[in-house]
């Protein structure tokens, strides 16, 4: 058997194989999706090996359900809203979050998304691993995958309120995180 995969493969019939159990299909969907469904655990997980896990239970939930996809809207959205699932239920068993202060949320709103727009990818992510695990999980159900503030309190189990101020503390510590980042790359001082 070929260790190269064949692209030829049609995603109707990529789907039915791996209804059907066929080692070659899930290896194939494997294959097609584990890259970008890495980033999306890397995002979640404090490190890479931890986003392996996450990667690994993914996709054992993406065999599991296929033959649920309702082949409305596109598989790929699917399988990825399962890897954000995953990640959010791996973030609720291991950790809680930490209640913030009012004081605490007050941020500088304005300069963060720019900041981040002059990193690269890894840097943003290795930023992001940074944060604890209750900031960087609302920051990306926030910020990446464009949850409401009420979505994710009721999928983490906390209030709006919480969700409000895990978001700002996370802005703040990663402004101050890029700060470093960059002066580090310049080499410059902060004081």
């Amino acid at each position: 058997m070929s260790g190269l995969s064949n692209q030829n493969i049609e995603e109707s019939d990529l789907l039915e194989g791996c209804i059907q159990g066929d080692r070659r299909m899930q290896q194939e969907l494997y294959r097609r999706y584990a890259s970008k469904m890495f980033g999306v655990c890397l995002r979640y997980a404090g490190n890479a090996e931890e986003a392996e896990d996450i990667l690994q239970e993914g996709f054992i939930k993406v065999f599991r359900k296929i033959d649920s996809f309702r082949r409305e809207g596109s598989f790929e959205g699917w399988v990825r809203r399962i890897f954000v699932n995953t990640a959010i239920e791996h973030f609720r068993r291991k950790t809680y979050l930490q209640p913030v202060t009012e004081r605490e949320e007050e941020t500088i709103e304005g300069n963060y998304l720019s900041v981040l727009d002059s990193l690269a990818e890894k840097d943003i992510i290795q930023l992001v691993q940074k944060l604890s695990p209750g900031y960087r999980t609302v920051f990306n159900m926030y910020v990446v995958e464009g949850y409401t503030h009420r979505q994710i309190a009721d999928a983490l189990g906390i209030s709006e309120g919480t969700s409000k101020s895990q978001l700002s503390r996370a802005k703040t510590i990663l402004q101050d995180l890029v700060r470093k980042h960059i002066d580090l790359q310049t080499g410059t001082r902060t004081s």
